[in-house]
């Protein structure tokens, strides 16, 4: 599962939409599409734009969490797309009791030119006096292709990123938080721990030093009851990792495409047992088989997750392992790359 890392104000969606003319000029219909954000801060979000029986309506992915439904999307001319978001701010008193919560809206500004987007987030300050603009840009995302076939796929030599005996091919996303990372028994584990009475410590990611396009990548987990842990496929997309045997399926539960895509059967086993992961990528699309079973069978990638390390799908990127919620253990990590 993923957290909101890159923005100080999360926000809160009501899910509305707004009535505007059932008709699309070529400077509206030029915004119907999925962009790549890079959001204040420099983190990774997503944003897809569509009209559907007279009504526009986007979801955006802002640094964290899930994809979610905007409140509004409408045109204050022919150019410029206006995204809405409602936030809820509780107001407290000098005891740091709840007296009040109050609603205010964000507004997205964004204006295309070409495959480009720039936008400027506009959020008004929580007493009511001022708002905060923040500049940031999007890309369009080109097309998905076709889905490739994988019984022709070539791969080059094994690498094996983890044998049990070394860390040698790994490093923390971030070398300022803490790592709770180490060998046990032979396994890559995780122990996040907190001291009681002190402030949270934020524990780090752990990604592979080495960048890859499409691959093969075979492992075997583990997490405890209430486990949670991620797998990022070039630090992009998140399959999840998670203690969710007996659930009903969900898209946040043991191999989803977290927030994406609903694993189509529920393969996950009991915490504290060793489960196996066999996860195709190849161009842009997603292969998952989870202790024997197939739960996704060559699905598109709409986009990047929550947590990713950047929204350009075109770029190589790293294996990385979600640190910073629970325990968990990883063993026999083999990564095959795809020969193009």
């Amino acid at each position: 599962m993923t957290t909101i890392s890159h923005i100080s104000k999360p926000l809160l969606s009501l899910g509305a939409l707004v009535l505007i003319s059932p008709s699309v000029n070529a400077e509206e219909s030029a915004f119907l599409d999925r962009w790549a954000l890079t959001i204040p801060g420099g983190g990774a979000g997503w944003l897809q734009v569509t009209k559907e029986n007279g009504y526009y309506d986007a979801s955006i992915l802002w640094g964290g969490g899930s994809v979610v439904p905007v409140d509004s999307v409408f045109f204050s001319d022919d150019d410029t797309l206006i995204v809405t978001r409602i936030n809820e701010v509780k107001r407290k008193d000098s005891a740091g009791e709840t007296v009040r919560t109050h609603r205010f809206t964000d507004a997205i500004v964004a204006k295309i030119d070409g495959d480009k987007m720039d936008l400027t987030l506009m959020h008004p300050n929580a007493n009511g006096e001022g708002v905060e603009r923040q500049q940031f840009t999007g890309t369009r995302i080109a097309p998905l292709p076709p889905k490739p076939d994988l019984a022709s796929v070539k791969y080059r030599d094994p690498v094996t990123l983890f044998d049990g005996s070394n860390l040698d091919h790994w490093q923390l996303i971030n070398p300022k938080d803490a790592n709770g990372w180490s060998i046990v028994d032979g396994a890559l584990s995780n122990d996040p721990k907190q001291e009681e009475g002190k402030p949270h410590k934020s524990y780090g990611n752990l990604r592979t030093k080495e960048t890859f396009e499409d691959f093969n990548l075979k492992l075997e987990v583990m997490v405890p009851e209430g486990g949670n842990s991620g797998i990022y496929l070039r630090g992009i997309y998140e399959i999840q990792v998670a203690a969710t045997y007996g659930k009903p399926l969900d898209s946040h539960n043991m191999g989803g495409i977290y927030s994406r895509v609903v694993p189509a059967v529920a393969a996950e086993k009991p915490a504290g047992e060793w489960q196996t992961y066999d996860i195709t990528l190849v161009d842009r699309h997603v292969t998952v088989i989870l202790n024997g079973k197939t739960i996704h069978d060559n699905v598109p990638l709409q986009g990047c997750t929550g947590g990713a390390l950047t929204s350009d799908e075109t770029k190589p990127g790293p294996i990385y392992l979600q640190g910073d919620h629970t325990r968990a253990s990883y063993k026999n990590i083999v990564l095959r790359p795809v020969a193009k």
